[in-house]
């Protein structure tokens, strides 16, 4: 895969993660709208919500972290191939 697709895998996980995780916190906590498909987690009862928000963000970091490794692994073999090493 090209080094550029683990980018957008990137920004695409922390958007989504973002949104489902910490922007549902804060919309939960500080504000008073009402749960939206936009920020599903909201739909869960009081303790539930928050649980399910952090492991959300849990898992969007381990999956940005995964996809951080293969973007490092790409410009690796890029660099190599530019190099001229197989």
């Amino acid at each position: 895969m090209d080094e550029a697709w683990y980018r957008l895998g990137m920004l695409l996980t922390f958007i989504a993660g973002f949104w489902e995780g910490a922007a549902a916190l804060f919309f939960r906590l500080f504000t008073g709208k009402e749960p939206s498909v936009m920020i599903a987690v909201d739909y869960l009862p009081s303790p539930w919500c928050y649980i399910g928000a952090v492991a959300v963000m849990a898992v969007t970091f381990g999956v940005v972290a995964v996809l951080d490794a293969g973007h490092k692994k790409a410009l690796a073999r890029q660099g190599a191939k530019s190099r001229g090493v197989a």
